[in-house]
């Protein structure tokens, strides 16, 4: 349901057309409205607060979508933010970025480097050491990503900037929340970016037949498809949980299984497509874009296959097979 709805508000106001658009500065305000006036932002708060009380194999639907779609604004992660600060009402207005490494600059300042759609948030919530900050866009300076069409920045504040956020917010859940939501985001631009090669594999013709019919073609798309697939499963494996936030295992792999489809479903999708895939006026290039930058949001493959390399050697487990299989169960690791 929540899912069917929002898909029908991105369908109306998160066109191809219009997100070109806000890659090249038009504004996302009549985007973010539309979301707003929804109600959608407090997708993940608890009923008793007026929201919608979903749960994570819920918002993973959510999440497919905003990556499905391009979204231009941090949605997922500012109805994850709802979830992560226990004293939610107090967050602001707009929406809301992630940054789990903020560091001190020698001046004191405050800096954090490669936040996503850090051009279109309103605040960033960011850790430093111990503490989560709250960081108005509006008072840091940016410096744009370089890449084309990309709505990250690195942001940099003056040393008092921000407040602390109270309430039992624990600054280590963010990287693992953050490269989470990416990891949904991920498997969702995937799935779009597979529906789009089949689909010109099923029109481009030539030598009298569509190129989806010759077997080297189809050994491409099979490769594709599972990859795309084994993504989606390691995503929707860690977002299927009850608890309040996903434990850091499963966000591990999740994250790390779908950075590294990210690569294969990218150049495939370009190989076949050919020339045309990387033309300004095609979808497509709007979707792989985006999977090479958010596989290396908060981590990429390499990051997060070594944090899963510690937990393993910090466990009593002597197999591997065994410590999968008590993370998943949710015995300590």
């Amino acid at each position: 349901m929540f899912a069917e709805a929002i898909a029908s508000i991105l369908d109306h106001h998160c066109t191809p057309a219009g997100v070109r658009a806000i890659e090249a500065g038009a504004s996302a305000q009549p985007l973010a409205a539309a979301i707003v006036e929804a109600g959608f932002l407090e997708l993940l708060a608890p009923e008793e607060r007026g929201g919608g009380g979903a749960g994570w194999p819920d918002f993973f639907e959510v999440v497919l979508l905003c990556g499905a779609s391009a979204v231009p604004l941090p949605l997922a992660q500012t109805m994850a933010a709802r979830l992560l600060v226990a004293d939610a009402p107090s967050l602001p207005a707009g929406f809301i970025a992630f940054a789990p490494s903020l560091a001190r600059g020698v001046d004191g300042s405050l800096q954090a480097l490669h936040v996503p759609c850090a051009r279109t948030a309103s605040h960033v919530i960011g850790a430093l050491g111990d503490v989560l900050l709250l960081l108005p866009v509006a008072e840091a300076h940016q410096l744009p990503s370089g890449v084309h069409g990309s709505l990250g920045a690195s942001l940099r504040w003056p040393a008092a900037a921000g407040r602390v956020l109270q309430g039992g917010a624990r600054a280590a859940d963010l990287a693992p929340l953050a490269a989470l939501l990416h990891a949904g985001l991920l498997a969702g631009a995937m799935k779009r970016c597979f529906d789009l090669t089949m689909a010109y594999a099923n029109e481009r013709v030539q030598f009298g037949k569509p190129i989806g019919k010759f077997q080297a073609i189809q050994h491409q798309l099979s490769v594709m498809a599972e990859h795309v697939a084994a993504g989606r499963m390691a995503a929707e494996a860690a977002f299927g949980t009850d608890a309040r936030l996903p434990a850091l295992p499963a966000c591990a792999v999740a994250k790390a299984r779908t950075s590294e489809a990210a690569q294969l479903v990218a150049s495939t999708a370009h190989a076949v497509h050919g020339a045309i895939g990387v033309t300004e006026e095609y979808d497509l290039q709007l979707f792989t874009r985006r999977l090479h930058e958010w596989r290396m949001a908060h981590g990429s493959e390499a990051h997060w296959h070594r944090v899963l390399g510690r937990l393993f050697l910090d466990s009593p487990q002597p197999l591997a097979v065994d410590f999968v299989r008590t993370v998943w169960e949710g015995a300590p690791a």
